[in-house]
């Protein structure tokens, strides 16, 4: 038994509860020595056990752990509460129906050793004249292909493609070995097959950025660029990660699968917090490529489900990744061995000024007022191999609340064939960059103003002309209510700029009307794929807009729990099979946006963000607007009186 680390059920893991799940499961004989820990989060209590607790009451702290016994090739999914002392669960998994556990560490490095020591590995290395010690193996998810592998099934399988490095600081990437592919079963440690499609030439174009060679001489022409507040930041935090700045209160939880999480997200005007999410998330990505080549047709990465996006969580740098009054968070998650790994500076949290918020200068009355806007930021960075991600949550002071996504790092490379190869672009001579996607699912649980919420379709709607039009002038909305989880899985249309409004029937505004949340998409391409494909029935969720789903705490990854090698139609398509009532019920929104990305000369050697996201808008949810009581500036710079502030 374990005292509670938090003061909070939601409150950060802490080291300690590491230690205390691993000697948990160790006292009731579930480790070996070949155990590998491949997951271990907080099991979060249910939004009911979470909305009933009341500070001073005992906290219970649940965990779930992911096991991988690597000699006897066992997977387990075991739940285990550390308060109790007791093993709620424990289910060894079939990974032929179910799928692997997500990728380890230690398996990055084998497939590199493995091929090291076959024969055809090293046949084709030497036809290319290449040295080995200077072959890097990338260890990439191998998706499902049971019905051209059926040697494969159960049985866990990385695939490598090859990239050459001149010397230890090369960047390997921009000298990809094509043509060439290998299947290496990690658990059994052979080398399933080589595949060789016959020597392609090199590409032989340095990709160090950090080369002046290649980058040329630092500019000088950048001027001291300084983001201070004297007198600090208006965000306080508590040591349960309650996160509290201007009328905004939320709680902030970090995952070794998601990554960052917000908790509880709420709004106070003075009359106490008023609820609007009760858990967001990013909850699955996907990058699935669109090279049919045989060396690459397979290639498609679900970077949450299959490698954790969490556990390679940046630390972040003053200066560098975060400008201004910064509060880091640390976060605690599980090493391989189930010893506690401190993540320093995973979380970066500031306040930044936005712009202008509202202005006006009315004729009539003579006056000149102008406010300025703020946002909290609350991020995190991870590196999933060749890529990097920046998730970012961001509060406006209006009510609003915005994510990004924002994607950098190298674009995954090939030898190019030249002319108008139409799957992949030539970003340097010789060298090519397939088509891509980079597709994310938002898990929004929300709460807007109660748990008790209703999901409607709005859209634009052109009136024709007629005795109500005459001069056709006219254009109306149209809401249709999304009543069952059938008929909620829905696509974004921008040509009637559709949003999707999440109200409450039971909490009515001044004007008499539900109040009311939009979710406003950016509504560009979902999955591409075709529909028959193996990553169309893996990545489902990516196939809509949005899903709806009426909560069920057990259903938290869009993709499903256990993505690795999974045949399909896990996560979303079974949640939405049950069909359930969603009008005035207890809501979850699954919301899928994201990047098609055709790369551009301008992407290499090494890529400047892009950006994707979506907003969530208050329509009713205030009566008026909520920044009325923004001070104005104290700057004399933007002074229109000689009170030297901005207003008269």
């Amino acid at each position: 038994m374990a005292e509670p680390s938090s003061s909070h059920p939601l409150g950060p893991v802490a080291e300690a509860e590491i230690h205390a799940v691993r000697s948990l499961l160790d006292q009731h004989g579930l480790l070996t020595e070949s155990t590998r820990f491949v997951y271990v989060g907080l099991e979060e209590p249910t939004k009911t056990q979470t909305l009933a607790w009341t500070p001073g009451e005992p906290v219970v702290r649940c965990f779930r752990a992911l096991l991988l016994d690597v000699q006897a090739q066992i997977s387990r999914d075991v739940l285990v509460d550390i308060t109790s002392g007791t093993v709620l669960s424990d289910a060894v998994l079939d990974p032929v129906s179910t799928g692997q556990l997500p990728v380890l560490d230690e398996e990055f490095e084998l497939v590199e050793q493995l091929l090291r020591k076959d024969e055809r590995w090293l046949a084709a290395i030497a036809a290319r004249h290449l040295d080995i010690e200077k072959v890097r193996v990338a260890p990439l998810s191998a998706g499902f292909y049971a019905d051209e592998y059926p040697e494969e099934a159960g049985r866990r399988v990385l695939r490598g493609l090859a990239f050459y490095q001149e010397h230890p600081s090369d960047s390997a990437w921009a000298h990809p070995i094509d043509n060439l592919l290998a299947y290496v079963d990690t658990m059994n440690q052979v080398v399933d097959q080589v595949i060789d499609f016959g020597v392609v030439a090199l590409p032989p174009e340095s990709g160090n950025y950090d080369d002046p060679a290649v980058s040329g001489p630092p500019r000088t022409t950048q001027k001291p660029l300084h983001i201070t507040q004297p007198e600090g930041s208006s965000l306080t935090i508590d040591q349960s990660n309650l996160l509290t700045w201007e009328k905004w209160s939320l709680r902030v939880g970090f995952d070794a699968r998601e990554g960052l999480i917000l908790h509880q997200v709420g709004f106070d005007e003075g009359q106490g917090v008023r609820s609007i999410i009760h858990r967001a998330s990013i909850s699955e990505m996907v990058v699935p490529y669109a090279d049919p080549a045989p060396v690459r047709s397979w290639q498609n990465y679900f970077d949450t489900g299959e490698y954790l996006v969490g556990r390679y969580a940046n630390a972040l740098e003053l200066g560098c990744d975060c400008l201004g009054e910064i509060t880091y968070l640390d976060a605690v998650i599980a090493d391989e061995k189930g010893q506690p790994q401190r993540l320093p500076n995973a979380i970066c949290i500031h306040e930044e000024d936005f712009g202008i918020l509202w202005k006006h200068s009315d004729l009539w009355a003579g006056s000149r007022h102008v406010r300025r806007q703020r946002r909290l930021v609350v991020s995190f960075f991870t590196t999933i191999g060749n890529y990097d991600y920046g998730f970012y949550w961001y509060l406006y002071l209006d009510g609003t609340i915005e994510f990004e996504a924002k994607a950098t790092g190298i674009v995954f490379t090939s030898a190019h064939p030249g002319g108008e190869y139409p799957y992949a672009s030539e970003i340097a001579p010789g060298l090519g960059a397939p088509f891509h996607q980079h597709l994310f699912s938002a898990r929004l649980d929300m709460a807007v103003d109660g748990v008790s919420n209703r999901v409607s379709e709005i859209d634009v709607a052109r009136v024709p002309m007629g005795p109500d039009n005459p001069r056709g002038n006219a254009f109306t909305t149209s809401a249709t209510v999304l009543a069952r989880e059938s008929e909620a899985r829905r696509d974004a249309d921008p040509s009637k700029n559709r949003v999707w409004h999440i109200s409450n029937p039971g909490r009515l505004n001044r004007l008499g009307r539900p109040v009311t949340y939009a979710l406003i998409p950016e509504g560009l391409p979902t999955l591409l794929a075709d529909p028959g494909s193996s990553v169309a029935a893996r990545a489902a969720f990516a196939t809509k807009h949005l899903w709806v789903t009426q909560y069920d705490a057990s259903e938290r990854y869009a993709a499903g729990d256990f993505v690795n090698q999974h045949p399909g139609q896990a996560g979303l398509p079974t949640y939405t099979a049950h069909d359930r009532d969603l009008d005035n019920q207890d809501l979850v929104l699954w919301h899928t946006f994201g990047l098609t990305h055709t790369p551009r000369p301008e992407d290499w050697p090494i890529m400047p963000v892009d950006y994707t996201g979506f907003t969530l808008k208050p329509v009713g949810f205030f009566d008026r607007n909520p920044t009325l009581d923004v001070p104005p500036s104290e700057s004399g710079h933007c002074a229109t009186t000689s009170t030297g502030g901005c207003h008269d």
